[in-house]
């Protein structure tokens, strides 16, 4: 009769250390502004609907699940902005409904958004620009980030090319803002590792590609002369694609085609990482996406702080997200945590071609005095960023 009763005894023991449920509520909001897309050449990796979103959905499924038990509520609603409306307005609207916002929006508009009156008792979230100079000068203390910023992309590439002594390089860059925002980080992760941009030139084309890229791609690659790697930045994966196999020399391709650094991409698999892309291809009926993961990151990252918390305060949140104690596991091998200089969350970058994962930075010998993972991006001496500090 001893057993039952040491039994029952163990369970209430274990009863009565879990936490104690308490009833909370977790509101968030979602806001997109949505802008037109400039017209490419090839229509085969089309821009979901829901990109961004999706990956949001998949985390809010994951914290209802563990919300349950410790009774927390958590809610995401969904907030669009047609092209050319009122970008102040909208978010407005959503800072009435929660103080917990994530945002797809341009540098601009994030920095407008974040300077509001109604933002500054808010956390929010940049889940889709990968502008440096917000990690940097323009960084606001109430804007977090889950994106890689371009020098973060830039700096992997660039562990990439050095550890295997690809010294002498060129680039081809596109003529979008974005193209040329993606090529200065190129420029300046190259001299950082002590590389050389041998040859540049800029993609101007208004031909069709699909029709006659093994005739000009040859000749307007011929002037570059001779490197160890094309570096090749589109951005809006306009022209990346009809360089490989179409250069006057035969040498590999990276950045925006080729060899890719990225947030996510299909050909992540390990560390656990098939299992969330399986759940998330089962939700989305599409592959994840790098800003997929940004939003994954965004509303997962949250829901542990308020489990570790047992808050929805932004204060308390915000405070936890940026101190030594937190942690997400991303599913890429290594805890992630936000860079507590300017809010950027702290991830390894996939390199990865349209098939398999090449690498994933930073790779073995780049070290750093605290954490391998600043050797991506702007370090603490590196950033200009006075919000955090």
């Amino acid at each position: 009769m001893r057993a039952p009763a040491l039994f029952l005894a163990a369970i209430a023991a274990l009863v009565s250390a879990a936490p104690a449920r308490a009833d909370l509520a977790v509101p968030m909001a979602y806001l997109r502004l949505l802008q037109d897309r400039p017209p490419v050449l090839s229509n085969l990796d089309p821009h979901p609907d829901d990109l961004g979103l999706a990956g949001a959905e998949l985390a809010l499924a994951d914290n209802v699940t563990t919300g349950r038990f410790l009774g927390h509520d958590y809610a995401l609603r969904l907030i669009d902005l047609a092209p050319g409306g009122d970008a102040l307005a909208a978010a407005r609207a959503a800072l009435a409904q929660t103080r917990l916002v994530m945002i797809e929006a341009p540098a601009a508009d994030l920095i407008a958004i974040a300077d509001l009156p109604e933002a500054q008792s808010a956390l929010l979230f940049d889940v889709a620009s990968p502008d440096t100079a917000l990690r940097d000068g323009d960084c606001r203390a109430n804007l977090l980030h889950t994106l890689p910023s371009r020098a973060m992309r830039a700096d992997a590439l660039m562990q990439f090319a050095h550890a295997r002594r690809w010294d002498r390089l060129a680039l081809i860059s596109g003529s979008h803002p974005e193209d040329q925002a993606f090529a200065e980080a190129l420029r300046s992760s190259a001299a950082k590792f002590g590389l050389k941009i041998r040859a540049e030139a800029t993609w101007a084309f208004d031909a069709d590609m699909r029709r006659n890229a093994s005739e000009e791609v040859p000749v307007f690659t011929q002037k570059l002369g001779d490197y160890d790697l094309l570096l090749v930045a589109d951005e809006l994966g306009d022209f990346a694609r009809y360089i490989p196999y179409n250069t006057w020399r035969p040498r590999p391709v990276a950045g925006s085609e080729g060899l890719v650094p990225t947030a996510w991409a299909a050909p992540v698999e390990q560390w656990g990482a098939a299992q969330l892309q399986g759940r998330f291809h089962d939700l989305a009926q599409r592959d994840m996406q790098a800003e997929d993961y940004a939003a994954w990151a965004a509303v997962r990252a949250l829901g542990e702080a308020v489990t570790r918390t047992a808050s929805a305060d932004p204060a308390t949140l915000r405070a936890f997200l940026l101190s030594p104690e937190f942690e997400l596991a991303g599913f890429k091998g290594r805890a992630l945590s936000f860079r507590p200089w300017n809010g950027q969350l702290r991830q390894p970058i996939p390199l990865v071609t349209r098939g398999a994962l090449a690498d994933q930075a930073p790779l073995p010998g780049y070290l750093h005095q605290s954490n391998e993972l600043d050797t991506l991006g702007l370090d603490a001496p590196e950033s200009r960023c006075e919000a955090f500090r």
